[in-house]
């Protein structure tokens, strides 16, 4: 594709990809956003921890990397208990486990080797962090520099998020460390390439301490919210930066929040309804809108769309209750049923 379309950009959307192929055209002299070296070490849960932790000193939980079950074992009795564990490759919480008791270690580990992706049969075991909330914070480098969207609290099920909000409340130290430390890592992420693009930059949040969590260089599942609350949304802002065009500051319209629409069992025949009852009667200063994003078959837990919701006057508790009740009046008839 590349040979043949000799694009000016090439924006890597997906983590399933050969990443190595990035890196051979980017030393061609192709753009790749943000950067070969960002799209490489972000599909690797392994790399990226390293360079936060090891180069860079960020704060991280305590972790260990296991390629068996009786290394994952040691981890777990030399970190204890409880215990998150992830593959290193992997996307949308796919294999990500937490164990509260040793009984559960062989379960976790085979889990994770069935969410694994790649050919790396690998998995990372992390300290359970005993955070008050988690953000996502929208970082933009672009050809002026580095800004920040305002943070994205988020909540999420199965290693997967189920709803976000913005903005979220949190102490001016700890927002302060969260933009440094984001600054930090994406500008460490910028490689040969020139590094331009949307991160999505995930933290713990304890107080006013800050712990990195993850990282993706694109655009961010929790950052849908932005759809409606923002004046330029993520997938504004990250094509205003890979053309290197200006990036206006960033306005929030009001206190706003998004809710995943969750398919139950696999199927390729079916359908969305109750969408118009969900856009009705949201009330005067709500603003809703629905997402369908057109996926072709329906997995258990897998997200088929996102409610939105903004409200003028209100608060971001109001914002989540609407968000939430749109998103539970659409649902999935799927072609078995009558």
């Amino acid at each position: 594709m590349i040979e043949k379309h000799r694009p000016d950009h090439i924006v890597p959307e997906i983590e399933a990809i050969r990443t190595s192929v990035l890196a051979d055209y980017e030393a061609k002299g192709f753009d790749v956003v943000p950067s070969a070296r960002a799209a490489q070490m972000t599909m690797n849960r392994d790399a990226i921890r390293d360079l936060a932790a090891g180069e860079l000193g960020l704060t991280t939980s305590p972790y260990l990397y296991a390629e068996s079950l009786e290394e994952l074992r040691e981890a777990a009795e030399a970190i204890g208990l409880p215990l998150v564990v992830k593959p290193v490759m992997s996307s949308s919480g796919k294999g990500q486990s937490t164990v509260r008791e040793v009984g559960e270690v062989d379960a976790a580990w085979d889990y994770a080797a069935r969410g694994m992706r790649g050919d790396r049969r690998r998995v990372i075991a992390e300290g359970f962090v005993d955070f008050d909330y988690e953000i996502t914070l929208l970082t933009v480098r672009a050809n002026f520099g580095v800004t920040f969207c305002p943070p994205i609290g988020h909540r999420q099920e199965r290693g997967d998020y189920r709803e976000s909000w913005q903005p979220a409340a949190m102490s001016a130290a700890a927002l302060a460390e969260a933009q440094a430390m984001a600054e930090k890592i994406v500008t460490a992420l910028g490689g040969a390439g020139r590094g331009w693009g949307i991160f999505g930059v995930e933290f713990f949040i304890k107080g006013d301490a800050v712990i990195f969590s993850e990282l993706s260089p694109r655009p961010h599942d929790t950052g849908m919210v932005t759809l409606v609350s923002q004046d330029l949304n993520e997938f504004d802002l990250h094509a205003r930066a890979i053309l290197g065009l200006p990036v206006p500051p960033i306005a929030v319209k009001g206190a706003s929040a998004s809710a995943v629409i969750l398919a139950d069992r696999d199927a390729e025949d079916f359908a969305f309804e109750g969408i118009d009852a969900a856009l009705e009667g949201a009330g005067e200063g709500t603003h809703l809108d629905i997402r369908i994003f057109g996926k072709p078959v329906t997995r258990p837990w897998r997200r088929m769309g996102v409610a939105l919701a903004r409200v003028e006057n209100g608060s971001v508790s109001d914002a989540r209750a609407a968000a939430t009740a749109a998103a539970g009046k659409v649902t999935i008839r799927y072609g078995d049923e009558a």
